[in-house]
């Protein structure tokens, strides 16, 4: 197979950089509502989310919601449901993109204790199943496939 990053270039992706944080977490920087900030990379989160103090930083309107969420050693949290965001990573974009709210204080907690800067928020499945995501863990990056 030929080089993976001219590969999905050819198939219209776009190459974000990963951020290696002291934790051994893969970091990205994103756009929500024109607003940039600093987003663990969770395959295993269902939901993109934004922490609950930094619900006004980046403009979201949320309502209550259903969701439970639960991670890294907390369960059963209230969240709330901001949709109709505008998300940009790299080249790639969508709008109307739902985000969950809630207290990412515990995460932010466990990163600084491990000298690691906070995040403002996780990026989820949904968004790497929505754009078909290659993490190319030897390059340090990640691609996103643009829409046609």
């Amino acid at each position: 197979m030929g080089n993976l990053k001219k590969v999905l270039k050819n198939k219209g992706y776009s190459k974000i950089p990963l951020i290696i944080s002291g934790t051994n977490h893969l970091e990205i920087n994103a756009s929500i509502n024109g607003i940039t900030g600093r987003f663990i990379l969770d395959t295993g989160a269902s939901n993109t989310c934004v922490g609950v103090d930094k619900a006004s930083y980046f403009k979201l309107v949320s309502k209550n919601s259903k969701i439970k969420a639960a991670g890294a050693g907390a369960t059963d949290m209230e969240t709330l449901v901001s949709t109709k965001n505008k998300i940009a990573i790299g080249g790639w974009k969508k709008e109307k993109q739902k985000i969950v709210v809630f207290d990412l204080v515990h995460v932010n907690e466990a990163l600084k204790a491990h000298k690691s800067l906070p995040v403002d928020g996780i990026i989820g499945a949904d968004i790497l199943i929505k754009c078909k995501a290659v993490i190319d863990y030897a390059s340090g990056n990640l691609f996103l496939k643009n829409k046609k």
